[in-house]
């Protein structure tokens, strides 16, 4: 009998563990996500790649790109396309919210996608190849634009998109709106937002860029964003040529600063802090050196106005170079990465302006460092403080002197110092002499 309590025990714990087992959630999949909504240039190249490793290490479903670019640089696209290809996790890439792109060096991206979406009232294409430092000859261009042309297809084909419409693209900058795309079998779905898509993508069979065949488990998924660390933040926001430049000019007038006025310390260690931010962030992009000569001759012209002289003509041509300086320094393939014309101009001027200023406040203070002392004196205006017959005491710069004059002078008269011999100044007579001072 005991025996068959015993069995009947064991029998009722695993009936128990079997019925709780059917009420256990399925665990809720994972999609992490990552919001590219800026140019695409080494910043953003890092950060793109730093979101697919953290995909593919925390056991994600997938990572949802979601992008709303004007394109960039292409060696930053490349490496970007790379990184998808290359992707454990597969990548889903959509052009989201309404009236976002996937322009120029961003249709690549949107093309070598596992998965390529775009919400209602988006845009893709215009990926023609633009040249960041002159347009070459007739040859060199034809095999840039043949190489990206291959670059394009070499993926558009193993994701069975429309190849001719993608080269279209890059071709003729020919641009789709969401609808076009899909009826052009460039993108493979459009969705109003990011839960409608996974919902729609929940159950749909792929085929990765190296053949293999996966089943996407999206429904009810947690969306987790992917946020830059601040060091990323921080270069993405420097990274703005604009934004480089007033630091390079800024912390130039401090570091003038601090050798101006020695001692102060933080003008100088502020002013050198920003000046090595804004090298760093402008070594991240395309630099024209012809544009940096043209910054280099501003310098010059506008440190021989302090120093010389020139009615304006000198500081008016070092303001012109320097504008244009900053209006070329990048070499911008898309606008938006270009120095804003009226921040060149504002810069320009400002800085032309105030380095005049200021050297010219130093050249003369250098020059008057030539006299110290009583020669400080020679040329200055005096009053005499009593007759001089011919010694007497005089007043000159707020200090009472002992003084000889030849011819002898009266009380009052105004004179003007012409030497300084054995603690004596020798005066005479002022032919425009200053307002007599009146004395007790």
């Amino acid at each position: 009998m005991g025996r068959y309590r015993s069995e009947l025990r064991w029998f009722a714990a695993i009936f128990i563990v079997c019925v709780l087992s059917l009420h256990v959630p399925a665990q809720q999949p994972l999609v992490d996500k990552f919001k590219l909504h800026e140019t695409i240039q080494p910043v953003s190249q890092a950060e793109f790649e730093q979101a697919i490793a953290r995909a593919n290490k925390d056991g994600a479903q997938a990572l949802l790109v979601e992008m709303d670019t004007p394109g960039g640089m292409v060696e930053s696209m490349r490496a970007m396309v790379a990184a998808e290809l290359g992707s454990r996790v597969p990548i889903i890439v959509y052009v989201a919210p309404s009236g976002a792109r996937a322009g120029s060096a961003g249709f690549f991206l949107l093309e070598a996608s596992d998965i390529a979406a775009m919400a209602p009232g988006t845009e893709a294409g215009a990926a023609h190849v633009v040249y960041e430092f002159g347009k070459p000859d007739a040859t060199m261009q034809q095999k840039i634009e043949n190489d990206a042309e291959a670059f394009l297809r070499s993926f558009v084909t193993r994701r069975n998109r429309n190849a001719e419409a993608a080269t279209a693209a890059l071709q003729n900058s020919r641009s789709y709106t969401a609808e076009e795309a899909l009826n052009q079998h460039l993108i493979d779905l459009i969705q109003n937002n990011e839960n409608q898509l996974l919902a729609a993508l929940d159950g749909r069979e792929i085929t990765r860029f190296d053949g293999s065949k996966l089943k996407l488990h999206l429904a009810g998924a947690r969306i987790e964003t992917i946020r830059p660390a601040l060091r990323d933040e921080l270069l993405a926001w420097l990274v703005d040529p604009n934004i480089a430049l007033l630091f390079l000019v800024g912390g130039a007038l401090l570091i003038y600063l601090e050798f101006n006025t020695p001692g102060t310390i933080v003008p100088g260690a502020l002013g050198t802090l920003m000046v090595l931010l804004a090298i760093f962030a402008l070594n991240l992009l395309p630099i024209r050196y012809t544009a940096v000569m043209l910054l280099l001759a501003a310098v010059v012209l506008l440190l021989l106005e302090a120093k010389f002289g020139g009615h304006g003509v000198l500081a008016i041509a070092g303001i012109i170079c320097l504008t244009f300086g900053m209006l070329t320094l990048v070499a911008a393939p898309i606008p938006e990465m270009a120095v804003t014309p009226w921040v060149a101009i504002a810069i320009s001027v400002g800085f032309g302006s105030i380095t005049v200023f200021l050297m010219r406040l130093a050249v003369r203070a250098r020059r008057r460092k030539a006299a110290i002392g009583p020669d400080a004196l020679v040329g200055a205006h005096a009053t005499a403080l009593e007759p001089l017959a011919p010694e007497g005491h005089v007043l000159v710069e707020g200090e009472i002197w002992r003084a000889v004059s030849d011819p002898p002078v009266e009380k009052g008269t105004g004179l003007r110092v012409v030497s300084y011999e054995q603690h004596l100044l020798r005066v005479v007579p002022d032919a425009n002499p200053q307002t007599p001072l009146t004395t007790a």
